[in-house]
């Protein structure tokens, strides 16, 4: 079983309490809109991370992580990617993509706006962790914390981290 952090748009933020509940975490992904490596340095300190860039990085973001990470968490198969939309509106970039070999778990940031929800037909659970970083037009600063266990994606948790 692995406890997953998951986190997106820090846009160069990162505090004492993110780093806390990525220290608690097996394994810490983020969803793109990184801003300073800084952030990500940091958060590799104190956990396994896998990120991908989002379209506010830099060519160093570009040149340290992909655009799509697809992988499997013990029984799952998992791909984040910064800009993927929303069930059933997803970016016309990956949609056929998407159809063609969907994953159990799709994240993506880009938003700012918290939102878990189920494809039906895609049989897909799509995560959107929001902001946690202080720039952009969110109010509340949030990631989500979760289990996989061997093919289960349980005790999903929404943490805020307060005002933006």
């Amino acid at each position: 079983m692995k406890q997953i952090l998951l986190l997106s748009d820090t846009h160069s933020y990162i505090d004492d309490r993110i780093l806390h509940y990525a220290a608690l975490a097996d394994e810490v992904w983020h969803a793109g809109d990184i801003g300073s490596l800084d952030v990500t340095d940091k958060l590799a300190k104190v956990a396994p991370l896998k990120a991908v860039y989002g379209n506010i990085d830099d060519h160093k973001a570009r040149k340290t992580f992909p655009l799509h990470q697809r992988f499997l968490c013990e029984e799952v198969s998992v791909w984040i990617t910064h800009i993927g939309g929303y069930p059933p509106k997803y970016n016309a970039k990956i949609r056929s993509l998407l159809k063609e070999n969907p994953p159990k778990l799709f994240i993506c940031g880009h938003s700012h706006i918290l939102k878990v929800m189920f494809d039906k037909t895609l049989k897909t659970l799509h995560m959107n962790p929001g902001a946690a970083g202080k720039h952009g037009f969110h109010q509340q600063r949030t990631m989500l914390r979760f289990c996989i266990d061997k093919t289960e994606i349980k005790n999903l948790e929404v943490i805020e981290l307060g005002k933006r």
